[in-house]
């Protein structure tokens, strides 16, 4: 994190948010000014609440606890997933379905229904059904891969939520809420803070200021995780010697 510094967040466009007209003025305090028709960050707020949210991320990754990362954004995708499987880490890249935490005991039904038709496919490739029967099942499967491919081992609800676009993913964010799951992100000048609990105030939009801030992201949690793994290690010695003996 001693990395962080305001001239690298110009360099990758990270206090550029949207238009004037597009703003909520609840991230009025977050702004510095506007050029262009374009509302600029306070970058030192910014580096300030950056800091401020690793340090959370990395407690949260240390402590042990699951993080569910979410982004619809097209220019997001591929970076939201690499972020999750790197950090081993539930994911929604595709499409949030309804319910996904509000209703979660369906949504592991359907979980393990897509396990059992990849199960299926890898064991006989649907030879035992008609070939209408098996091409039905393979487009089903596709569809359930796409919206639950990256939440098939999340077994309970996540500790914590991560949001690229707390506007475009607005209803993730509402159930994380009614649910009582903290909610991480990136809140750009149209977003309204009050929904996130950790945040850094910035450009969501940029794939240069997105692998900017997601490059800090993936340190923190994976230092976390450095600590849960000392912890692990140094706990099994004192079990082995005895075990020895």
């Amino acid at each position: 994190m001693e990395n962080i510094d305001i001239k690298a967040m110009l360099d990758n466009a990270v206090h550029f948010g949207h238009r004037t007209q597009k703003w909520n003025p609840k991230m009025r305090h977050y702004i510095h000014g506007e050029k262009g028709g374009i509302h600029v960050f306070d970058l030192v707020q910014t580096k300030a609440k950056l800091i401020k949210m690793l340090e959370e991320l990395k407690k949260v990754s240390s402590e042990g606890k699951s993080i569910l990362f979410v982004s619809t954004k097209p220019q997001a995708v591929e970076m939201i997933t690499n972020l999750a499987k790197t950090t081993g880490n539930p994911y929604v890249s595709y499409k949030w379905i309804n319910g996904t935490l509000t209703n979660f005991s369906t949504i592991k039904k359907r979980v393990t229904y897509l396990k059992n038709l990849k199960e299926d496919a890898s064991v006989s490739g649907f030879d035992r059904y008609t070939k209408k029967e098996a091409g039905k099942f393979r487009k089903e499967m596709t569809k359930l891969e796409q919206n639950l491919g990256g939440i098939a081992q999340m077994s309970k609800l996540p500790d914590v939520l991560f949001v690229i676009d707390a506007h475009r993913d607005r209803n993730a964010v509402l159930e994380a809420r009614n649910k009582k799951i903290p909610v991480f992100g990136i809140a750009d000048s149209n977003i309204d803070p009050n929904l996130l609990d950790h945040f850094v105030p910035a450009n969501d939009d940029a794939m240069k200021s997105l692998a900017y801030i997601l490059g800090f992201v993936k340190e923190a949690i994976l230092e976390g995780k450095q600590g849960v793994n000392r912890q692990a290690v140094n706990s099994k010695p004192a079990g082995k010697e005895v075990a020895e003996k």
